[in-house]
């Protein structure tokens, strides 16, 4: 069902969120991180000023998504950076919130956690966009700001030769 990429190995999904058939959303979004330079980059704006009154990360956008049930059903931001989908966190909820201009927007109210995925050019575009499951990069597992992170640039090469940057495995303390 989830085919292979391009080393030979069984794509695996993301793990299962509640509420999803077999865990897997079947709509996520996906949205340029501007200015940010690699995954730590944006770890350390979350971290900061990305944060709610909630401690939760947060990301304010323009649109309100017309497809917040299958949204919230599951489904996850994925970040490009710099031309690469790097990376994607849980959709926990919407936001209403007001801008110092009283126009209301969305605060789109993320899972703390990063989760690596398979790097994956795309294009600039604005704003954000739906990305259908089937269109949606693979795991690699969970962002770890110890690890040493390649550019992505050379993430995305690495890729186009179906050479996966995975995250190494952990080392046993015994």
């Amino acid at each position: 069902m989830w085919g292979r990429d391009p080393c030979g190995q069984a794509a695996r999904p993301y793990a299962a969120a509640a509420g999803t058939e077999a865990g897997l959303a079947e709509l996520h979004l996906m949205k340029l991180s501007v200015g940010t330079e690699d995954v730590a980059d944006l770890a350390a704006w979350q971290s900061g000023r990305g944060r709610g009154p909630d401690g939760l990360p947060r990301h304010v956008t323009r649109m309100w998504p017309k497809r917040e049930a299958e949204l919230l059903d599951g489904g996850s931001i994925f970040w490009t950076i710099k031309g690469v989908i790097l990376c994607r966190q849980r959709l926990l909820r919407l936001e209403e919130v007001v801008g110092s201009d009283g126009i209301p927007r969305c605060a789109l109210i993320l899972d703390p956690q990063l989760v690596r995925v398979t790097p994956t050019p795309r294009r600039p575009f604005q704003g954000w966009r739906y990305l259908p499951h089937a269109e949606a990069p693979r795991d690699l597992g969970e962002w770890d700001e110890a690890e040493d992170e390649l550019p992505p640039k050379l993430s995305m090469a690495l890729a186009e030769f179906g050479v996966v940057w995975g995250p190494a495995p952990k080392r046993s303390a015994s």
